[in-house]
């Protein structure tokens, strides 16, 4: 059913061609919002989405897709800064290129999207930035060194933001799903010695056994970004079957 507070506004959603991105892309959509998808390659983005390609490591790319994104929709009330790329091992494992590659892509990528939106945001009357943060910058897991310090600064980066935005009328928050069943992790599991019982350790270790669905997590940006959720702002908001907060012991008792 069409969320009616959705109705008129326009979002942006990058990475939206695949993943998590594209189930809140569709859920948008379906909520009645105006949707351009800004991805490397938007051929994936759900049908009715305005289709842009753009490099978040790149501001030219950056500011001419946000640009487009704008004179196509109408406007922009809506920044939802999923794109982002992975990385596995210790602090060891990657050498500074990986790095800088890295924080480029998934710290940097929402700076220059935010940037870039700002301005019409600011002329929004429902104006709402939602960052796609992890579970990763909250628990310390292992063999994600660089990936857990991308998500970190995310997290920081949103409440930073929140305070300077909160006067202009712009919400900042941030969404910390847990490990979702996206594309990037079956390539994860696909390279496992045994993939399904790396798949079962990965949702055993949720306290609610399994694997978060994309569609959950965009339920939750869904809800940061609408015009009921005036009141919230500097939030992180965890979609993790209860791995951030809860301790249940293997009985299911305390």
């Amino acid at each position: 059913m069409t969320d009616q507070g959705f109705r008129g506004l326009k979002a942006i959603v990058t990475g939206g061609a695949s993943g998590i991105g594209a189930a809140i892309a569709q859920t948008l959509l379906d909520r009645g919002a105006a949707v351009a998808v800004l991805d490397l390659a938007p051929d994936g983005a759900p049908d009715g989405a305005m289709r842009i390609a753009c490099d978040v490591s790149d501001d030219e790319s950056v500011r001419s897709a946000v640009s487009d994104a704008a004179s196509g929709l109408g406007g922009i009330d809506i920044v939802v800064n999923n794109a982002g790329i992975g990385a596995q091992g210790t602090v060891e494992a990657n050498d500074d290129a990986q790095w800088h590659r890295v924080f480029d892509v998934n710290v940097l990528g929402a700076v220059r999207v935010s940037r870039a939106a700002l301005p019409l945001l600011r002329a929004s009357e429902h104006a709402a930035i939602v960052n796609t943060c992890s579970i990763a910058a909250t628990a310390g897991l292992p063999e994600r060194a660089l990936y857990s310090a991308t998500k970190g600064a995310v997290a920081a980066l949103t409440r930073a933001m929140a305070a300077d935005h909160l006067r202009e009328g712009v919400r900042v928050n941030a969404v910390n799903p847990g490990t979702a069943d996206t594309p990037w992790v079956a390539r994860l599991l696909s390279s496992a010695a045994d993939p399904a019982a790396e798949r079962e350790a990965l949702a055993a270790r949720q306290p609610h056994g399994r694997l978060v669905t994309p569609e959950e997590v965009a339920e939750a940006v869904a809800y940061l970004a609408s015009p009921h959720a005036t009141s919230t702002t500097g939030v992180d908001l965890a979609v993790d079957g209860g791995m951030h907060g809860l301790r249940i012991s293997s009985r299911g008792s305390a």
